[in-house]
């Protein structure tokens, strides 16, 4: 017998059929395919499977983006496909970005048998490897062939590929696969059918199933009891933020030392962890109390923060790090005098003695806490105006438990960093910090949502406008998502750089304003657009999420005052 998702109705529709059955044994759900001639085979098998959900997106960048935000919320292998030449090259942002986040991505690019290449032939380039080394594994596919020898081969690659988006470290796989005519799937006058017969399908994949977790544990070193340690909770990628806020917590119970945790980290999320440390952006910008609490010790869990005050100074402290990682690669950007530990946290937490005391230092650090936090707090709940940093605090009070929140980078994710709220209501952050780049912003937010829990994205109008294609998606989307959508007339992060200074060049080509109607543009997409008057309204808007659909609240503010007012707002927290 024969899983009913195979087809026989020619060569190449057996081996797509092949194909689209390894991956869902192999645990793939999802596949987000763009349209084209050469990947025929691929799409009808997959649209057919019934254990795949094929999402059709037009726009292979937004696709691979919103396949990119699908992998991050459930970390799971998504699939990609496109057709021949350049589609493929568009894929080469997010491929990146899964890379340097360690998403499981596993991207399918069609192409022109051997035959057809290097010979001007049309849609025809040379796609061998052409995602260099952001991928964890690449390999050309053997053209189909109808032998069990080759459809052997076939199962077993494409086993292997799923597997390694998952180990030794998460990230994406390239699989190029070549095809002849007839692409779709013409009856072959039972030709494939016969050879059908011959094999015995339930035995072929009966030995295929889901990738078991592998990890890499490193024999725990002896952390010291220094009174003046601190952990750093960076930007981390999990399936169980709860689970991760609780083991950095027992590592702080354990060693009674302040954990200072990144706007985008689950622990700002899951307050209940001890000796939690967020306004440490401001705090250290005071040079007296940056003094005053030089570390001894540094236990970084995940990746470094955004923060660029705490990154140079935990650089200027000279304080040996652990850091603690679960990729094999070098992700210390610092250089310092650091040791790298291969470990699930939950293992560290068990290995470290009962032996931790809260001390003076880590008092220390809870009163600037408090103060800094007060401070900051009652600065923007006095604030009428219409100034970025407060929406993102909203949002951190506001949105209903368990949301789902994507955050765009430039300013949206720096101001996460500053205000965010510590909360116990288990939001959960999305981000694309890996290249720290606007690309695939929109994209990345409507794969987060789809099939999910209503979501929120927080973004700029550059990086909307720069993602806008995404808005294609919206009659196919399934979910619910609202855009924040802060629409400062450009680039509002360059203010805050030296750049700045250097008018009129400055004005643009960094800060590149623009003069777009979002609300025609949105109409133009059947996508709800709604004007925010003042922070009430915003409250209102965001209090309630819809059940379904895409909606743009649009907070038009002015970038260079914002700016200003961030550098007064934290010179006058950090006092």
């Amino acid at each position: 017998m024969s899983p009913p998702s195979l087809d026989f109705r020619n060569l190449n529709a057996l081996w797509g059929s092949v194909v689209a059955e390894t991956l869902v044994r192999s645990g793939v759900r999802s596949v987000v395919v763009s349209p084209g001639s050469r990947s025929t085979p691929l799409a009808f098998a997959f649209a057919r499977h019934p254990g795949l959900e094929a999402i059709p997106v037009l726009d292979e960048r937004s696709a691979a983006f919103y396949a990119l935000g699908m992998a991050k919320r459930d970390v799971r292998p998504v699939a990609l496909l496109c057709t021949s030449g350049t589609a493929g090259a568009h894929y080469y942002p997010a491929v990146i970005e899964a890379h340097e986040s360690g998403v499981p991505l596993l991207v399918i690019t069609a192409d022109r048998p051997p035959e057809m290449r290097a010979c001007a032939s049309g849609q025809t380039i040379d796609q061998h490897r052409l995602y260099g080394s952001y991928v964890n594994f690449h390999h050309e596919l053997a053209l189909p062939e109808a032998s069990v020898p080759l459809l052997s081969y076939l199962r077993q690659t494409l086993a292997h590929a799923v597997e390694r988006t998952l180990a030794p470290f998460a990230g994406p796989v390239h699989l190029n696969a070549p095809f002849r005519d007839p692409l779709p799937p013409l009856d072959d006058r039972g030709v494939t059918d016969a050879f059908g017969t011959l094999v015995d399908w339930d035995v072929f994949f009966a030995h295929i199933e889901p990738p078991a977790p592998i990890r890499s544990l490193s024999e725990i070193p002896a952390i010291p009891a220094a009174q003046r340690g601190i952990i750093v909770a960076g930007p981390v990628l999990t399936a169980d933020p709860a689970a991760h806020a609780a083991a950095v917590g027992e590592i702080s119970r354990r060693l009674g030392w302040p954990v200072l945790a990144d706007g985008v980290s689950p622990v700002r999320n899951h307050a209940a962890t001890p000796h939690l440390v967020t306004r440490y952006d401001a705090i250290l910008r005071s040079a007296a109390a940056a003094e005053a609490l030089r570390p001894g010790f540094v236990l970084c869990l995940g990746e470094w923060p955004t923060s660029k005050v705490l990154r140079g100074w935990i650089a200027a402290s000279g304080a040996p790090v652990v850091f603690v990682t679960e990729r094999p690669d070098n992700r210390d950007a610092l250089h310092g005098a650091t040791r790298r530990l291969v470990v699930p946290l939950q293992e560290l937490a068990r290995g470290l003695p009962e032996s931790g005391t809260p001390g003076a230092y880590q008092r220390e650090w809870a009163a600037h806490e408090a103060r800094t936090r007060t401070a900051i707090d009652s600065l923007l709940e006095r604030e009428g105006a219409l100034v970025e940093p407060k929406a993102a605090w909203l949002l951190g009070r506001l949105l209903p438990a368990q949301t789902p929140v994507s955050v765009s980078n430039s300013m949206p994710v720096r101001d996460v960093e500053f205000v965010w709220p510590a909360n116990d209501r288990g939001l959960r952050l999305f981000f694309n910090r890996g290249a720290n780049g606007i690309d695939g912003t929109l994209s990345t937010a409507l794969g987060v949502a789809h099939e999910g829990r209503p979501s929120v994205l927080l973004t700029g109008d550059l990086a909307f406008l720069h993602d806008s294609n995404g808005l294609l998606a919206a009659p196919r989307f399934r979910g619910s998502l609202t855009v924040v959508l802060v629409n400062n007339h450009g680039g509002g992060i360059f203010e805050h750089l030296p750049v700045a200074q250097f008018e009129p060049i400055f004005e643009e080509f960094f800060a590149t304003p623009q003069e777009v109607d979002f609300s025609r543009l949105c109409s133009a997409h059947g996508v709800v657009h709604v004007l925010v008057r003042d922070w009430a309204h915003l409250e209102s808007l965001v209090s309630t999420l819809p059940a379904r659909g895409i909606r743009v609240l649009e907070l038009r503010t002015d970038r260079k005052k914002d700016a200003e007012w961030r550098k007064q707002a934290f010179a006058s927290a950090a006092r």
